[in-house]
């Protein structure tokens, strides 16, 4: 056989050399247009959901979230395993979906289930998130930013704000997630003693803050042949827009935010942290999105 394939090569060189040279220019056109990887994508199409459970405990975001979760999307079309994982305050599942299966079809599978299980959920509980189209192997850089005379408030503001909105601008950038760092709050500390003095119990010193915070539309206004938006300005810029707003009043008096309450600038509650050589640092992770 061996020998035939020899003797046909040589009594028909110009054929063979001329499909030899078609398949070089062939491979070297696919090769151009092929996304380059250092590792193939081993996962089959996923789709990651989040839901944040501020508050709670990982064993209730089990229970409360997460298996509803689980429930809403068991039966979906092409769906090969369902996998998930509840921590404090945060439930992230996992649905697989079968090989070859498009993962904007599988997007949009998951997406028509989630408003079925949103009323069994409990209230407080954010909306069921998808996460942007990433794979296993698509984590491609960790950076890490460390401070010289900033705060690590000041430097994870900047990396929130100013670095990961342009390097998720950049094209094949599928996110960004900042570790590390003081996320800045604005923190409102209730004083029982004052609280009590005053007569204001906490769930209205909640509900205000959260009033004080709103811009309100308030239509149009014709006048003159022009047409003017007429809008009710109560967000909050700076500390004293909280401080000043009214909580109460008790004959004739304004009780407001400072009377019952210190409000500051403060660092949220954190689980974890970030470091770069052992000091203290903010670490951003950078996803491509697969086929780029």
């Amino acid at each position: 056989m061996l020998n035939r394939i020899l003797s046909f090569s040589l009594e028909n060189r110009l054929g063979v050399l001329s499909i030899a040279l078609l398949m070089c220019i062939t491979g070297l056109y696919i090769a151009r247009l092929m996304n380059v990887d250092v590792f193939p994508d081993l996962t089959a199409p996923t789709v990651t959901l989040l839901t944040e459970a501020h508050g709670m405990e990982s064993e209730e975001v089990e229970k409360l979230v997460t298996y509803q979760l689980e429930i809403a999307l068991n039966g979906s079309p092409n769906v090969r395993r369902i996998r998930s994982s509840s921590a404090a305050g945060i439930s992230i599942v996992w649905i697989e979906f079968d090989w070859g299966t498009d993962i904007y079809r599988a997007r949009q599978i998951v997406s028509e289930r989630i408003p079925m299980v949103r009323e069994n959920l409990p209230s407080g509980i954010g909306a069921p998130t998808m996460a942007p189209i990433s794979s296993i192997m698509g984590e491609v850089m960790l950076l890490g930013i460390t401070p010289d005379s900033l705060l690590p408030m000041e430097l994870r503001t900047i990396a929130e704000w100013t670095i990961r909105p342009r390097l998720k601008a950049i094209g094949g950038v599928a996110n960004v997630i900042v570790i590390g760092g003081d996320y800045k709050q604005y923190q409102v500390l209730a004083d029982p003693v004052k609280m009590k003095h005053y007569g204001v119990s906490l769930s209205e010193l909640h509900e205000k803050v959260g009033e004080s915070n709103v811009n309100v539309p308030g239509g149009f206004l014709n006048q003159y042949g022009n047409q003017y938006i007429v809008k009710g300005s109560g967000r909050a810029y700076a500390i004293d827009d909280l401080e000043e707003a009214v909580v109460k009043s008790i004959n004739g008096q304004s009780i407001k935010i400072k009377d019952v309450a210190v409000v500051q600038i403060g660092a949220a509650d954190k689980i974890g942290d970030g470091s770069l050589n052992a000091s203290p640092a903010v670490i951003l992770t950078i996803s491509k999105q697969p086929w780029c």
